[in-house]
């Protein structure tokens, strides 16, 4: 670690680039088979259902509160703060054969029990239809994402370090998923938010990387494609530990401290940025060299004059 802050010499990251590659794509097959059995525990966003918004004069005891709403009607219900402990949300998933109307009366009922001054302040009902049309555009929206990503880095560096890096950011979004998955941990809107984050975030890393790679292989000319990544890696890696340990500061205190509302927003940032960082090496990077990147690829293409060929005129 000393060695990567100090930058006194060259740290050789390729050298273990396989076994982290091996382990990146285990990783990435148990969360496809993960997702593909036990799926995403989607949110009341995305598979339908009432939310009740309420304040209360006083704070509320939120334990006690979910025990009184075991009716048929209610249950399954998730309770939480937002905002303050006398701000209470409540979340009713669809029930066959239950109206809506029915379930926000008992949470009424219920909630009065414990204050009889407590003020509704909003009811919002998400039907299942467009629950899962929001599914559908947020898979589009992450597809979409990964494309115009890919044609960018093509256009700016080359198509090997659009490929790696387009790879990288599947990856993140991938394993982030397949946690999600593997925890059951609710999957909304917010939480859709924090996985695009991720995707800007860790492409943000690949840029920078990128960008060094290419100059150095301008510089280096002698030099293995191998060793020029691992300069340009050390020359980065203090940037990228600054970056991510002020960014991780403030993501741990959102997901220790910023309440259940944020808290699946926070866990994906999390989890984005600590497998993004190390993809931008070992998967972006690497691929990009395995795909075969040199250095006359990054020179600039020259354009042939006009009347370039014809003799001079001048004696």
């Amino acid at each position: 670690m000393l060695e990567i802050l100090s930058l006194k010499r060259t740290v050789n990251f390729l050298k273990h680039a396989l076994p982290v590659s091996i382990m990146s794509a285990v990783l990435v097959l148990c969360s496809i088979v993960l997702l593909a059995t036990k799926g995403l525990n989607w949110g009341l966003d995305f598979t339908g259902g009432t939310v009740v918004e309420m304040s209360f004069s006083t704070p509320v005891d939120l334990n006690k509160f979910r025990s009184q709403l075991i009716t048929p009607e209610t249950s399954s219900a998730v309770v939480q703060n937002y905002g303050s402990s006398r701000d209470v949300l409540v979340r009713l998933p669809v029930k066959e054969g239950i109206g809506s109307d029915v379930q926000v009366a008992d949470v009424i009922n219920f909630a009065k029990l414990l204050d009889p001054n407590v003020v509704q302040k909003r009811v919002e009902f998400v039907g299942p239809q467009v629950g899962k049309e929001l599914a559908e555009q947020g898979g589009l929206a992450v597809l979409v994402a990964l494309i115009c990503i890919m044609i960018y880095i093509a256009f700016r560096f080359e198509w090997r370090f659009a490929t790696g890096a387009v790879a990288a950011l599947a990856h993140d979004v991938i394993v982030t998923l397949g946690v999600f998955s593997l925890l059951q941990m609710e999957f909304d809107l917010t939480v859709l938010a924090g996985v695009l984050t991720v995707v800007g975030y860790s492409l943000n890393d690949t840029i920078v990387v990128f960008d060094r790679v290419r100059e150095n292989f301008l510089k280096m000319r002698k030099s293995e494609p191998e060793e020029v990544v691992n300069v340009s890696i050390t020359q980065t890696m203090s940037r990228t530990i600054i970056t991510m340990g002020t960014t991780l500061v403030v993501v741990v205190a959102l997901f220790l401290s910023g309440g259940s509302m944020i808290h699946g927003f926070a866990a994906a940032l999390l989890l984005g940025i600590s497998v993004g960082t190390y993809s931008s090496v070992y998967v972006a990077t690497y691929l990009a060299i395995k795909l075969g990147i040199k250095r006359e690829h990054m020179m600039p293409v020259e354009i042939e004059k006009e009347g370039a060929d014809q003799p001079s005129m001048m004696p």
